[in-house]
């Protein structure tokens, strides 16, 4: 369990907890402003490329300014933890109203439905794909609104980022890798809607192959919705990509188009008030998520803003500013130093200046920085995300207990540039003699874009960051099984691959598989090993043949 908290707030309550971390209820104490706190777990903290992908969601989420998307209020990171403070939305999860009432009307499922999508159409504006549209990730208020919760593992629009997402919501093109597409959040927010209005997932299965399958081969099941949406069941559900609509924009369009012609024009008011009942029994059973404000001093001056805004909550979407973004490129290459150059030490004066530090203000033209005296001084770039599984768990989570659901997915965590510097020999009379190369650390291995190109062969791309430019060695070992989430017997001999000069190298390998297996799966190592202790990917095969 985390020990390590955001200094200026007092926690009160855990509000869902997973492998990748928990989320809990917490207030501002300066301005008493309810929170929720997202802490990456203390496992994962110690993984580089994890800590790479929760910074990244920050730093998405810090751009996303919309009423139907939880807020960041900011992003808080030392060596012993880091954590994203968000608007606290006074609401459950739609699981959990699915679980006390399904199926449900359609008027209020089609209400759930552009309200998220509407989420999903900020997103895609800014060329984010979300990937893991579900109902635990979809919010629901007393006044029947919903916002659209944990971007985890969302990527840029046409990333070739992996398998990721929640089988039963995951688009075809999901399952085989392909890159990222709007088009494939509008498949799970259509199947989401179709488990809404009919109680069920659209394609029940006893296993993960199986799954797998039905999504990319079996028909629609539009007939088992109301005639009035069949319409939009049968594009949202497209086989094809190119079949739905491009992005949600256009999605929820078609919806209220739909919803005029089979409800009438007052579709909309009639089904947000059966929502706003269902939601606000659920709110009144559970413990209240207002606790009470203290004053105590602000060490880690944090400015929150108190008055009411566009998202709805407490407090208003934090928008970038040039300040906030001066702030935010400064913190994340303090974090660097601080978790890669700065020695433990048990001495006061160093404890405080490794102290954790905010990275965002709330609030335009007010100054939020560091506590510590360390002096940042640029900014780390873009990471991906990813959900990893036969290797580890995704750093997601929301305002609600996290999901468990597997994937078959991989660990490709993004990469931070790595200064280099070059040894001074000093001259001698004589002769000088050449000095060794050192082997660098291996700071992180991402394996990353996986995928079967063809009955028997498969490619594969690996990456690898160091502190140095030494000599390295990277082996890839490949494996076959019917098991999801273990790696299998091992497939032909291992491939090493010798690299120097660089601190990080990008290299795509192709392999013919001789096993029978439903999986294929791939190790990546390193010598000296690395610190994140190497990564692997799996897949399901096409050629599995389900019994």
């Amino acid at each position: 369990m985390n020990t390590w908290a955001v200094p200026g707030y007092t926690e009160s309550l855990e509000l869902g907890s997973g492998a990748s971390g928990r989320v809990v209820l917490a207030v501002h104490r300066e301005t008493g402003i309810p929170v929720a706190v997202k802490y990456l777990s203390e496992s994962l903290h110690t993984r580089p490329g994890f800590v790479h992908d929760f910074r990244a969601e920050a730093r998405l989420l810090a751009g996303l300014d919309s009423p139907y998307v939880t807020g960041l209020y900011e992003y808080v990171e030392s060596p012993d933890g880091a954590a994203i403070v968000m608007e606290l939305v006074d609401g459950v999860s739609l699981r959990s109203l699915l679980t006390r009432q399904s199926p449900l009307d359609p008027e209020a499922a089609l209400v759930i439905l552009k309200g998220s999508l509407l989420g999903l159409a900020d997103a895609h504006r800014l060329g984010v794909v979300h990937r893991d549209y579900k109902p635990e990730n979809v919010l629901v208020r007393p006044d029947g609104g919903s916002k659209l919760v944990d971007f985890g593992i969302a990527v840029s629009t046409g990333e070739s980022a992996g398998v990721a997402g929640t089988p039963s919501y995951m688009a075809p093109e999901q399952w085989t890798g392909a890159p990222a597409s709007p088009a494939s959040d509008v498949y799970a927010a259509t199947a989401t809607f179709f488990e809404c209005l009919t109680g069920h997932k659209p394609y029940p299965a006893d296993n993960l192959a199986e799954l797998a399958l039905r999504h990319i081969d079996s028909p629609v099941p539009a007939e088992e919705v109301p005639e009035p949406v069949r319409s939009l069941v049968r594009r949202g559900l497209a086989k094809s990509p190119t079949e739905r609509p491009a992005h949600a924009e256009a999605f929820v369009a078609d919806l209220e188009a739909a919803a005029v012609a089979g409800y009438g024009p007052q579709w909309e008011e009639r089904g947000r008030g059966r929502l706003a009942a269902l939601a606000a029994l659920l709110v009144l059973l559970r413990p209240p998520l207002r606790p009470r404000a203290e004053t105590t001093t602000d060490t880690a001056r944090t400015v929150l803003r108190s008055g009411g805004g566009g998202g709805g909550g407490w407090g208003h979407a934090w928008r970038p500013t040039r300040p906030g973004l001066l702030v935010s490129a400064a913190a994340a290459l303090l974090a660097i130093v601080l978790a890669y150059g700065m020695p433990r030490s048990d001495n006061a004066a160093a404890d405080q200046a490794a102290e954790a530090f905010a990275t965002t203000s709330a609030r335009p033209g007010v100054e939020s920085g560091p506590t510590s005296t360390a002096s940042p001084a640029s900014s780390s770039g873009p990471a991906e995300s990813s959900a990893p599984v036969p290797s580890g768990s995704s750093p997601s989570g929301s305002q609600g207990p996290a999901s468990d659901d597997p994937t078959a997915t991989s660990s490709s965590p993004g990469q931070e540039a790595t200064p280099t510097g070059s040894a001074t020999a000093t001259p001698t009379p004589t002769t000088a003699s050449p000095t060794a190369p050192v082997a660098p650390a291996v700071k992180d291995v991402a394996v990353s874009g996986f995928r079967q190109t063809g009955p028997t062969t498969g490619t594969t791309t690996v990456s690898v960051s160091t502190d140095g430019t030494g000599p390295i060695s990277v082996t890839l070992a490949w494996y076959t099984g019917d098991t999801s989430g273990q790696l299998g017997t091992p497939d032909a001999t291992p491939q090493t691959f010798d690299r120097s000069g660089a601190t990080q190298y990008t290299f795509t390998v192709d392999h013919t598989f001789q096993g029978k297996g439903c999986y294929w799966a791939v190790q990546a190592t390193t010598t000296p090993a690395s610190a994140d202790g190497g990564a692997s990917q799996q897949i399901l095969t096409r050629r599995c043949d389900i019994r």
